[in-house]
Parts: C-alpha cells; sequence; structure tokens
C-alpha cells in the first residue's frame, strides 16, 4: 500500500477520533453571561476544549458543574475553519492562541470591572493553550489559576501513530509527516506532535510557567493518546504536576474520558480553590447530570 494513502488515512482516522462526533448542525454562540458574579469564586474561569473539538462537547459537562459550585464560566470555540462546520482546534497553534488571548482580554475586562484576575482551564490542546498563551500573547498578568488537563507538553505521539508513520513510510522524514497532517487540515496536529514547532517553542529554555500563575497540571496513567502521559509535565518549581491515579488509583480514565471523570473535575476544583489536601470520594465512570459537590 502506497506510504501516502496509508499514512493519510491513518491521521483521518485520528481526528476521527479525536473528535468523536459527528458536526450535522451549527451551533450558536455559548451563552457567556458577563453579568456574572460570584462572591465565592470572584475569578471568571474560562473553559478551552480540546482538539477536534467545541465549546459546547469536550469540557461543557465541567462547565456545568463549575457552575452549580458558584463560578461564573466562559467558552469560546477556537481554531476552526470559517465557513465549515464548527469543529475547534484546528489551526495553527499560534492563530489559536492568538485569538484565545483576544477572549481573555475580553472577559477580564468585562467582569469585575475590569479588576481581578481569570482561571484558565483546558483539555488536550486546550490545556497546552493554558501554558502556550500566558507566556506568548502577553495575558499573564490577567491570570491567576492555569489548570491544564493532559497536555502535550513536550509533544505526543498521538497513540504511537507517528512513530507508526515513520515505520509504514520506510525513509518518511519529519517533514512528510508535517506535509500530510497540513494536507489533511490538521495544522494544530503538526504543531503539538513530537518535534512540532509549537513545542520546541513551548520549551525554549525559559520558564514554561509565568509569574503570578499558579499552575497544575492533570494527567491520567491510562491516557492513550498524549504518550507518554509523562509528556504532560512541566518540572518547574511551584508547578503542581499530579496524576489522577495518586489520588484515585481504582479509577482508570483515558484522553477524552479526562474532561467528563468527576474525579478530574473534584482536581480541578481543589485547583481553583487552592484546597490540594481537599478530600473527595472516588468514583468511577463519567458523571454526566451529577453535579453534586462530592
Amino acid at each position: 500500500m502506497p506510504f501516502s494513502f496509508s499514512f493519510s488515512f491513518s491521521f483521518l482516522s485520528l481526528l476521527a477520533f479525536l473528535s468523536c462526533r459527528v458536526l450535522a448542525a451549527v451551533y450558536p454562540d455559548p451563552a457567556n453571561d458577563f453579568s456574572c458574579h460570584s462572591a465565592i469564586h470572584p475569578n471568571p474561569v474560562i473553559l478551552l476544549h480540546g482538539l477536534g473539538a467545541t465549546y459546547y462537547e469536550d469540557l461543557n459537562y465541567l462547565g456545568d458543574w463549575l457552575r452549580s459550585q458558584n463560578f461564573c464560566v466562559f467558552s469560546l470555540t477556537y481554531g476552526a475553519y470559517e465557513g465549515l462546520p464548527p469543529l475547534g482546534g484546528l489551526l495553527p497553534v499560534n492563530e489559536s492562541a492568538a485569538e484565545i488571548a483576544s477572549f481573555v482580554r475580553d472577559v477580564h475586562d468585562k467582569t469585575n470591572n475590569g479588576t481581578g484576575k481569570v482561571d484558565l482551564v483546558g483539555h488536550s490542546e486546550g490545556a497546552f493553550q493554558t501554558l502556550y498563551v500566558p507566556k506568548f500573547e502577553g495575558v499573564a498578568p490577567l491570570i491567576d489559576h492555569v489548570v491544564a488537563i493532559a497536555p502535550p507538553t513536550h509533544g505526543t505521539s498521538f497513540a504511537g501513530l507517528v512513530n507508526l508513520a515513520y515505520a509504514l513510510g520506510g525513509n518518511a522524514t519529519r517533514e512528510l509527516v508535517s506535509f500530510v497532517l497540513n494536507t489533511v487540515g490538521c495544522h494544530a496536529c503538526d504543531d503539538l506532535a513530537d518535534g512540532g514547532w509549537a513545542i520546541a517553542k513551548l520549551n525554549d529554555g525559559q520558564p514554561i510557567a509565568q509569574a503570578g500563575n499558579s499552575v497544575t497540571v492533570l494527567m491520567s496513567q491510562d491516557d492513550e493518546l498524549v504518550t507518554p502521559p509523562s509528556t504532560s509535565v512541566v518540572d518547574e518549581p511551584g508547578v503542581t504536576n499530579l496524576y489522577v491515579q495518586d489520588v484515585c488509583p481504582s479509577g482508570p480514565v483515558g484522553h477524552i474520558g479526562e474532561a467528563y471523570d468527576l474525579n478530574v473535575w473534584n482536581l480541578v476544583l481543589n485547583a481553583l480553590e487552592d484546597t490540594p489536601d481537599r478530600t473527595f470520594s472516588c468514583t468511577v465512570g463519567a458523571p454526566v447530570f451529577v453535579y453534586t459537590r462530592a
């Protein structure tokens, strides 16, 4: 089988797996309530979805749960091609970063009379953006907490598919991998894969975590897509790196499941509330429509 066909098919399959959706309708803009104020949690929380996702799925249930905990939650679909069904996170990382930074400024300026700070919570590519945007887009002073769920901080092999492409292609090069990923429309896949330019830029020898930002990285030992899971770690002073299994050893959760897992949600809550020692009852399975505090 020719390399180009097998390789392209593999990554088209990857995109289908990443999205896990069939988009048959155009959804409206998110109902961001800029009049929302919370005395308990004054920082607005901005949710950043993963690659191939949108504001209305991936972190949408986490958003509902955080609202039930008296947070003001905001979201957007970033990195989508104009004029196509909304499928976010596909454009180059730097283009998405600029879009996200503009949204961060907008939320900051329209809430709490433009004072205070905002919190960022992201999953997958969105988690990478919670690290990338404060470092390179000039919004670090506006941000308090950063909670990155399964970021490909140091790059990912996408469940080994990048390595498989090398094996199938024989003389395949990183340039060819890049060409195929961009040809199928997933610029962010290229940027975030092992050897991607965005990975090199984030890890440029300067700190990833920015001054004044409280950074927590959440991971799962069972992550099958951001591989190896340890690629998420930000090994810097003051950064909390935590596997879900460190707290809930019997809670297996994969990459997509991390967005829907109640144990992960509680760890997000602990990070946002600066209560890392708060205990909660570990669960197994997606807690859809279960919005009680553990």
